[in-house]
């Protein structure tokens, strides 16, 4: 499989975890299911990434050039907040109340697969991010995007 597919609806209890979906899970080879690194998104939401995903960026991000300062402010800003997690034995994952406060989570979640990585939103926002984007707008972005076949010719 080279990527995930699917939108999960979880809950978080008092503590902040929540229960790593099934359908998320038989996506993953089962030596994977047991560390992942969570981080803030690019959108008020956060990332969470399966450690094969992780490491290629991760070594992306730390060979940055340092001197740079552009490419060390996208460095603080894209690993502020990354943390090592994993799965209790009842399979439930701890969100670090900072990064839990970051994305506004409260107590229904939605975990959408992005690709390569799940993002976890509130479900108030997640609804919201969707009820917004019309099918015309839909439509722009992605021809923005992906490009259409007359734009190619252009080329």
């Amino acid at each position: 499989m080279t990527g995930f597919l699917g939108e999960f609806e979880a809950t978080l209890d008092a503590k902040g975890r929540f229960l790593l979906p099934a359908g998320f899970k038989r996506q993953l080879p089962e030596e994977e299911t047991n560390r992942f690194v969570i981080n803030r998104g690019f959108e008020k939401c956060l990332a969470l990434y399966p450690m094969r995903t992780w490491e290629p960026l991760f070594e992306k991000i730390t060979g940055l050039n340092e001197f740079d300062p552009k490419q060390r402010e996208f460095r603080r800003a894209f690993l502020n907040g990354a943390t090592f997690v994993e799965p209790d034995t009842a399979g439930r994952i701890l969100l670090p109340q900072t990064l839990k406060a970051y994305a506004g989570l409260q107590k229904d979640i939605v975990l959408m697969a992005t690709g390569d990585k799940l993002e976890i939103w509130d479900s108030n926002k997640y609804k919201e991010l969707f009820d917004s984007l019309s099918s015309d707008t839909f439509s722009d972005l992605g021809d923005q995007v992906l490009g259409s076949g007359s734009d190619k010719s252009k080329s």
